[in-house]
């Protein structure tokens, strides 16, 4: 059974964040995410630097916004935070870089090239699909075992949010584990150990994944307008006549956006209740908590776990003097365990008063289109989760994905003991 009292580890590094000279600290270091570890160094940022520069790392220095206010600030502020260039602390190489996408843009392209796309996240159109989903729901928790092993990331995260990525882009739902897959690769740094080990197989994954896409936007820019993600790019007015790099962009933004941030608030949700096994015994005593929980599990776990912006003139946050090209990084993480705002923020608290809005799907122009879809797949599953199983257990802990970008699982191996009559 997990515990959410610090393991040796987690206190190993709170003590080394605390005890470090300030102008060390480097939060944005794959180890620390992997492990599970970096918290306490943003603890320690919001406590006594905020706004933290630290000068050296791999693809160049920057800063860190860690206080919510802060965040909510810097993400409003586009005329002098630029999201052109890229969103990823990676630079001269990231996919947002190298491929235009319109969270990597500013208004006004920022702006017309997302209400294309608004038609299949209207409130409307997530109600549409809330029937469809809950039925796939079904058939996935069905099928799991009971009394053995099983990878909740695998059999349940990624299947379900899978299947609608499917569904949003109208493409066969056989071909989604491969779908997903090359996402995956596109996104991976390039390493030894790593999904793409060199940089030809990486080009060859993009390559074929960028066909695939190719050939539904030829088939659909060719056929009467429809109501899926592709289709709406390709008879868009502002959309239509985008260059073959926008395109490929804006799909993997796309499915990466909604891929990424449900499957890994779904696997954020089962860890966070079991940590905290008093708030899982309330939620099963008390079905009508699931929203309040799906709150805290979205905050609690904040699946992006940054985004970059560029300042565009010399300005000052907090006294700290930021310089136009300076790159600034919002760390969502951070920002959403503000002890000012949230307190004892590391508690999963089913019935939590927020007093603002989470920041897990960022904020101002740039908030997430998909939210409401996403918020959605999460209340349907728990609501299907507690007619089917007393309880399930998490039986040791996850493996985390290796980056800074998103704060997420590898696999989570999990264990249901039994289901209800």
């Amino acid at each position: 059974m997990l515990s959410h009292e610090e393991s040796t580890i987690l206190r190993k590094h709170r003590e080394m964040a605390f005890a470090m000279p300030l102008e060390s600290i480097n939060p944005a270091r794959i180890e620390l995410f992997e492990a599970g570890v970096v918290q306490p160094y943003f603890e320690r940022l919001r406590r006594d630097d905020p706004v933290h520069y630290t000068a050296h790392h791999e693809f160049g220095p920057y800063w860190s916004i860690t206080k919510h206010a802060d965040f909510l600030a810097v993400s409003a502020d586009y005329a002098a935070f630029s999201s052109e260039g890229g969103v990823s602390i990676v630079s001269g190489g990231s996919i947002d870089g190298v491929f235009p996408m319109f969270m990597a843009m500013d208004p006004p392209d920022h702006a017309v090239r997302r209400r294309t796309v608004m038609p299949a996240f209207t409130g409307s159109a997530v109600d549409s699909l809330e029937h469809l989903i809950r039925k796939r729901a079904a058939t996935i928790l069905d099928s799991l075992p009971v009394g053995e092993e099983f990878d909740w990331m695998d059999r349940v995260a990624i299947e379900l949010s899978s299947m609608t990525i499917a569904t949003l882009f109208d493409f066969p739902q056989e071909h989604r584990r491969q779908v997903i897959h090359w996402l995956n690769c596109a996104i991976s740094p390039i390493g030894a150990n790593q999904l793409v080990k060199t940089h030809d197989e990486k080009v060859s994954v993009l390559t074929e994944f960028n066909n695939y896409f190719t050939t539904l936007w030829n088939r659909r820019v060719n056929a009467p307008p429809a109501g899926d993600l592709i289709s709406l790019l390709a008879h868009g007015e502002t959309t239509r006549a985008m260059g073959p790099k926008e395109f490929f962009g804006t799909i993997m933004l796309l499915i990466g956006a909604g891929q990424n941030t449900t499957q890994n608030a779904i696997g954020g949700s089962l860890l966070g209740l079991n940590l905290f096994p008093e708030e899982y015994k309330r939620l099963r005593a008390d079905d009508s908590l699931v929203p309040e929980m799906i709150s805290e599990a979205i905050r609690w776990q904040s699946p992006l776990a940054h985004a970059r912006r560029t300042a565009l003139v010399d300005t000052e946050i907090r006294g700290r003097k930021i310089r136009k090209g300076d790159k600034v990084i919002l760390w969502f993480l951070s920002a959403n365990h503000d002890e000012e705002i949230y307190p004892n923020p590391g508690n999963f608290e089913i019935g939590r008063k927020f007093s603002t809005i989470p920041t897990t799907f960022g904020h101002g122009i740039h908030r997430c289109v998909g939210n409401r879809l996403a918020e959605m797949q999460l209340r349907v599953l728990w609501e299907e989760i507690l007619k089917r199983f007393p309880e399930i257990i998490v039986v040791e802990e996850p493996v985390r994905l290796p980056t800074t970008y998103i704060a997420g699982y590898r696999s989570m191996k999990t264990v249901i003991p039994t289901r209800k009559n």
